[in-house]
This record gives C-alpha cells, structure tokens and sequence, in this order.
C-alpha cells in the first residue's frame, strides 16, 4: 500500500502544534499541499521551517473567523477538522462561557469549514473527503469534562449527518476518536505515573497514542484505499472502548 496525495490541496485546522501539526506534516510528506490553519502566528511559522505550507491566522472560536479561513483556503480536496479546546470543569461548575466556547471551536467550526469546502466541491463536481477528529470523550462520560464531552458526542452526530446528506455527492466524511494522544501538552498533564496508571489499566494495549497513531489513520482515510469507508466514527484507543 502506498499513500500518495500529490496535486492534492488539504485544509487542516489545528495543524500548528499537537496532533494537528503530525497530520499537516504527515499530508505533506504524503506529497499534499497543506493549507494549514492556526489561530498562533509563531506555531504556523514554525511549521514551515518543516513543510512547503500555506499558512492561515483564525480564531475558530469565531464564526466569521472560521467562514473566511475556509474560503480563503481556496478550492481544496480534503479537509480536516482537528482543532479543539478543552476547558476543563465539573458539571455543577461548568461556566455559559466555556461551554459555549468548547462547542464553537469543536463543533460549529468543523460545521462552518464543512460547509464551505464541500459546498465548492458540490460546484466542481468534484469527489473529496473530510475527516473529523473526535475523541473517545465522545463515547463515554469524563470527570470534569461536561462540555468536552459534550462537544464531541455532538461532533460524532455531525459527522453522521454530513455522511448521510454528502455521501450522494461523493464526499466521504469519516472521524476519528482517539484515547489520550502523547503531545507535549498531554504528556505534562498526563506525566504523573499514579493519574496516568488508572487511564493505561483500562487500555488492552497498554499504552496511549502517539499523534503519529492518529495521522496514520487520517492519511488512510483521506486515501482512495478507504473509499468505501464513509459515516464511521473509528476509536485509535488500544482497545478501551472494547472492554
């Protein structure tokens, strides 16, 4: 098997740090070009000391914001929706504020993005794919995670939605639910043995991801060799949900 994205252009959100940073630069040594979405100026600067990339400043917690990086991404083959937030808070404490935050970036973006590149792709009469990056928080509930939980359980819906309603236009919409993935942020915060020890326990493997595990599987789902995998919502967990 042998993935190559040359002539393709992908829109990734997120793309300057953690697992959206591997995905543009896996893309990109795939041979895609990236248009690569992030709300950090010195991240997106950065990326490009690693790959050929299109940069684009957006606040996608911003609806506007979000609307005008789509479409100033131009005419584009694939999208993925990577950035999200957390902000963690026990349910009797969780805020308007966040809340309403958790679910822009993590819900009304990827929709918003959705729109306008699938849209573009209907006027062409042109095939694409869209990946969503959801989480396992979507599957099951999280100590102090309301809105995350929320957010992502709504995205997973959204993703179906999508499948059902832009499958006829040969639009595959996929996402993606990964367990706790090793970036820097997540290693921090995952780094004390006791907390990390009752999380790997309930994983079959034994291990977390890495943000490779989880831009592998977005490659191939982007790829022709998963052309025939379409409204899935695919847990990269070790087996956690299994069990």
């Amino acid at each position: 098997m042998n993935i190559r994205f040359e002539g393709k252009r992908v829109l990734v959100t997120g793309a300057g740090k953690g697992i959206g940073r591997d995905i543009a630069c896996l893309l990109a040594q795939l041979g895609a070009h990236v248009i690569a979405v992030s709300r950090t100026a010195a991240d997106l600067e950065s990326l490009q000391q690693e790959i050929v990339c299109t940069p684009l400043i957006a606040d996608l917690a911003l609806a506007d914001s979000a609307r005008q990086a789509a479409q100033a991404a131009g005419p584009v083959d694939f999208l993925v929706n990577n950035a999200g937030i957390s902000i963690p808070q026990s349910f009797l404490e969780t805020d308007v504020e966040a809340f309403d935050q958790t679910l822009a970036v993590n819900v009304r973006a990827p929709l918003i993005m959705a729109q306008v590149v699938a849209a573009g792709l209907i006027a062409r009469g042109q095939a694409g794919a869209i990946v969503n990056v959801s989480s396992q928080a979507s599957k099951l509930g999280l100590l102090d995670h309301a809105a995350y939980c929320a957010s992502k359980g709504a995205l997973d819906q959204l993703t179906r939605v999508m499948a059902l309603e832009l499958g006829p236009h040969q639009i595959r919409v996929n996402a993606v639910n990964p367990t706790v993935t090793l970036t820097p942020m997540a290693e921090m915060a995952w780094s004390d043995p006791v907390k990390s020890a009752g999380m790997i326990s309930r994983i079959p493997l034994g291990k977390f991801a890495l943000p490779r595990d989880v831009a592998s599987v977005v490659a191939f789902l982007l790829s022709p060799y998963a052309e025939m995998i379409h409204g899935v919502t695919l847990p990269i967990d070790g087996g956690y949900l299994s069990v």
